[in-house]
Parts: structure tokens; C-alpha cells; sequence
């Protein structure tokens, strides 16, 4: 029986690789369905190389802020050091280059808590958290954008109402996070017994297992019950996302794309939404919101648009990607033993020492 079980999950697991790699193909395919592949050739080698290379500056920013900003939200649960939050991070991120299922964002917090002997559950909920806060800060952005900086000319009324209104909804959403994870934070017996009493249908040492497992989840909230820790991973949102915007428009202007630094806050609402799309790396999905996006709002050649697209999405993902792998080599960490690891790593103790 076990046997066949098995079999069914790997069946599955493979099934569901076979999906994502065509949706990315798809989408890639219907991104590039219009382009001149000549022209857009031409595009990337006359980009200029020192807005090329500032870009990938910006994108080395981004994963220190993104670690310093981690060890804020962990301080509640434990100690650790910059270089493990460091290396954990690029290793998850490159995961989620490499990985189908977002995978990297369930090995990063396993990683670190097998190295600082953390509570993988609670570790696994401060990256829920990093999400809210990540949300809260480009939906901040873009509605300095929307409501203060942009260019009428640029945001037609047509286009500007349902920005608008889906921005507002967004917001309410992440302050509706906020408040759950204070919830979460506040109560974590609370939230223990309820989850127990759920699963009463469950065979006891399950459910006690399910509702420890709660408990200790949203203790990894514990942040949320520090005002000046949550404050201070809170401000460090915003520079990270002004590194990113800051990858984004360095690398636009490179094509010769007339798009001001605050376009980039409405660009990278429209690339989070592309993110979110489960293809490895984002592929597709993030090439074709970067094309929308620029072509919309700010009136650039599509040839242009997808020659931008590439390059910035190959300047975000591809050095973190091969800086993850040497991390991994140094780790002793293969690909398919990464693989395993996101399959395995939930089903862990709760407690996991190095």
C-alpha cells in the first residue's frame, strides 16, 4: 500500500511539472507572438551596458536588504547570523528559479531553521509574513504613483478607475493580513485548541500533531506582538522595493523606453501579479506584464518592450540563480536533493537542530 502511495505522489509530482512547463511555454509563446526577433536582437546589443550593469547592482541590493530585513522578523523566535539568513535566501530564491510549485519558499525557512536549530513552522511563518509586508509596501508605492506622481497623459481615465479600485482592494486585503497575523501572534493556544477541535474527525495523535503544528505556526507571528522589531522589518520593505523598482527602470531606460523612476511603482504591481503565476522563474508570465506594463503606460515599441523584458528578468533571476547553485555545492545540496527536501521538509519535526 505504501508502495502504491508513493508511486501516486510521484506520479503526481510529475504531472504537475509537465503542466507548469507548458504553461511557461505557452506564455512565452504568446508573449513573443508579435515580436521581430531580429529587432529584437538588435535592441539587446545596443542597450547600454553601464545601466546594464547598475541594474544587477540594484539586484545584489535587493537580497542583502531581503536577508537584514529576515533577521528582524526571526529575532521573536531566535537568534541567527547575516551569512546563513544570506545564503538561505539566494539558495530559496534561486529554488524558485529552478523548482516548479514555488518550492524555494518552503526550503529557505527549512534550511535556515536546520542550520540556527529554530522551529521550522515558525521560521516557515515569518516568510508569510515577509509576503504581507512585501504586499503593504508595492501597494503603498503604487498608490504614491496613482494619486500623486503620475502623469495624467499617462494613466488614461479608462485605465486609471480600475487601477485605482483594484489598489484599494489590495490594500484592505493586506491590512486584513495584518490584522490576522496579530490575531495569529496574540493567540497562538487559541488558535491551537480551535484547529484541534476541527479536526476531530482526524485520529487523536493527528489532530494533536495538526494543533501543535498551529501553535507553533503562529508563533513564528511572535513579530507581530514587537512593535519596534515589526517597525523596523516594516521600513526595510520599502528600500527593498526601491532596489527593485530601481532594477527595473535602470534596465528599461537602457532600451531607450521613456519611463520615469515612480513608472516603476506601477510596473512592479503589474510583475508581482506575474510572479505569482507558478512557472518556474516566473518565465512567461513576467515577460508579458513587463511588455503590457511598458507598452500601456508608457507608449514603447513592443520589439522594445520584449527585448526589456528578457533582459530584466535575466539580470533578476539568472545571477541569483547560479549563486544559488555554488551555494548549494558548498552545502552539499543537489537539485534533487533540494527536490526531496521541498517534498519532506513540512512533514519535519517541528523542532529541527542543525
Amino acid at each position: 500500500m505504501c508502495y502504491l502511495v508513493t508511486r501516486f505522489k510521484g506520479f503526481r509530482v510529475r504531472i504537475r511539472t509537465v503542466l507548469v512547463s507548458v504553461l511557461a511555454i505557452a506564455l512565452f509563446a504568446w508573449f513573443v507572438r508579435h515580436a521581430n526577433l531580429a529587432d529584437v536582437w538588435v535592441q539587446v546589443r545596443h542597450a547600454r551596458l553601464d545601466l546594464l550593469i547598475a541594474g544587477f547592482g540594484a539586484v545584489v541590493l535587493t537580497y542583502v536588504i531581503r536577508a537584514y530585513r529576515w533577521q528582524y522578523l526571526l529575532q521573536p523566535i531566535g537568534p541567527t547570523r547575516f551569512r546563513t539568513a544570506f545564503r538561505t535566501t539566494v539558495i530559496g530564491f534561486a529554488a524558485l528559479g529552478l523548482l516548479p510549485a514555488r518550492a524555494g519558499d518552503v526550503l529557505r525557512p527549512y534550511l535556515l531553521a536546520r542550520q540556527e536549530g529554530l522551529t521550522v513552522s515558525a521560521t516557515l511563518a515569518t516568510v508569510v509574513m515577509e509576503r504581507v509586508l512585501d504586499l503593504i509596501a508595492v501597494l503603498a508605492l503604487l498608490a504614491l504613483y496613482v494619486w500623486g506622481l503620475a502623469d495624467p497623459a499617462r494613466l488614461p481615465g479608462p485605465l486609471l478607475r480600475p487601477i485605482e479600485v483594484s489598489s484599494a482592494l489590495a490594500g484592505a486585503a493586506a491590512v486584513a493580513l495584518m490584522i490576522l497575523m496579530w490575531v495569529l501572534a496574540t493567540h497562538p493556544e487559541r488558535i491551537g485548541r480551535l484547529v484541534f477541535r476541527a479536526a476531530r474527525v482526524l485520529p487523536h495523535a493527528m489532530a494533536d500533531r495538526l494543533a501543535g503544528l498551529a501553535r507553533t505556526f503562529s508563533g513564528g507571528f511572535a513579530v507581530a506582538r514587537e512593535p519596534r522589531a515589526l517597525a523596523s522589518a516594516l521600513v526595510w520593505s520599502f528600500p527593498l522595493w526601491l532596489a527593485i523598482a530601481a532594477e527595473a527602470w535602470l534596465v528599461t531606460i537602457a532600451f531607450g523606453i521613456d519611463m520615469p523612476f515612480a513608472g516603476t511603482f506601477l510596473l512592479q504591481a503589474l510583475l508581482v501579479i506575474g510572479v505569482a503565476v507558478p512557472t518556474p522563474g516566473a518565465v512567461g508570465s513576467y515577460h508579458e506584464a513587463y511588455r503590457i506594463g511598458v507598452t500601456t503606460f508608457f507608449g514603447a515599441p513592443n520589439d522594445a518592450a520584449v527585448a526589456g523584458a528578457i533582459v530584466t528578468h535575466a539580470i533578476s533571476y539568472v545571477p541569483v540563480v547560479l549563486t544559488g547553485i555554488v551555494f548549494m555545492a558548498q552545502d552539499g545540496l543537489s537539485l534533487g536533493r533540494l527536490k526531496a527536501l521541498a517534498g519532506t521538509a513540512p512533514k519535519k519535526e517541528m523542532t529541527v537542530h542543525p
